[in-house]
């Protein structure tokens, strides 16, 4: 089931506005949860970090021990943490850091507190945002209409497999790779063979969700030596299954759809930029004027939106 989306404007703007949008007319598809990767203006130095702890009884035991991972690697808080809490047992942050030495080797010994606390995205302009509940709920406890950015993903999940909290949920960062996030439609067979043979590579992963391989997956063909576009070409014949996705960087917006062509895509692309999604009626939440509308119906297709494109136009 589930709904994807992608948006990108020519300027930056109220994009979680628009991903909201998005998402709150596809909540149908899945309310279990909703998330939402947005990418802000970056920043020169340092990086913003997102996640959850899982037992907010523990958030102040939870918050020294990982500050003491970021001082062993050089780094520290940049501001100070803004923790984001409810009813529920979890809680969810958002952290300004600056530049460890090394940063995969610091997500390394960070992820060693995963059983307590989660970065589920580290960037310098990447902030995923994601809860359990539908697009307005989410929206609202995480101030997400009022994020300023050129461009971002969106999800709403429907649980199939998997738990129903946040960290099993949508978008989903390529761990350690910063600023790479994405977003899928479908399921993956091969999920257990493909990650066996990232994990002899060295990659970790933090849950049992297919798709979070797919963000490692292209993200390690880029590593060794192809492009955005070849990794989205070789993923159709590489990986079984059936899907869309959508993977989001810096520069912006790359899809790629499976041999089957069984999950839909539309986009609607004007000067100002983009919107895409997995339904009509969502894209068209956005441009409410006439738009003509592109279906992204075949198999085996891929395809690449530059922030670029709009911000020459703009």
């Amino acid at each position: 089931m589930c709904g994807i989306a992608g948006r990108i404007i020519s300027a930056p703007g109220k994009v979680g506005l628009d991903l909201v949008r998005l998402m709150e007319a596809q909540e149908h598809r899945g309310a279990d949860s909703t998330g939402f990767a947005i990418y802000t203006v970056p920043r020169e130095t340092g990086y913003v970090l997102r996640g959850m702890g899982f037992d907010k009884s523990k958030q102040d035991a939870d918050l020294e021990d990982f500050t003491h991972t970021l001082r062993d690697h050089g780094a520290d808080f940049s501001s100070d943490p803004h923790i984001i809490a409810d009813s529920s047992a979890h809680y969810c942050f958002r952290m300004e850091i600056t530049e460890p030495n090394d940063i995969a080797a610091w997500i390394k010994d960070a992820d060693e507190l995963s059983h307590r606390i989660e970065i589920q995205s580290c960037g310098k302009s990447l902030e995923i945002i994601k809860d359990t509940g539908g697009a307005v709920e989410v929206a609202d406890k995480h101030g997400v209409r009022d994020m300023i950015g050129t461009h971002g993903l969106g999800h709403a999940r429907l649980a199939t497999e998997s738990s129903v909290l946040p960290n099993a949920s949508h978008p989903f960062w390529a761990r350690p790779f910063s600023d790479v996030a994405i977003v899928h439609n479908g399921q993956i067979t091969d999920y257990y063979t493909q990650r066996e043979k990232l994990q002899r590579q060295g990659y970790r992963f933090l849950t049992e969700n297919d798709s979070e391989l797919i963000a490692v997956w292209v993200s390690d063909q880029i590593r060794s030596g192809l492009s955005m576009e070849q990794a989205l070409k070789k993923s159709i014949k590489s990986i079984d299954g059936v899907f869309t996705f959508m993977i989001a960087g810096p520069e912006g917006i790359g899809f790629a759809k499976d041999r089957f062509a069984m999950k839909p895509l539309v986009v609607i692309s004007e000067a100002d930029g983009m919107a895409s999604a997995t339904e009509e009626q969502a894209v068209r939440r956005v441009y409410t004027s006439e738009s003509d509308i592109i279906n992204h119906d075949g198999p085996s297709l891929t395809g690449l939106w530059s922030i670029r494109d709009w911000s020459r136009a703009a």
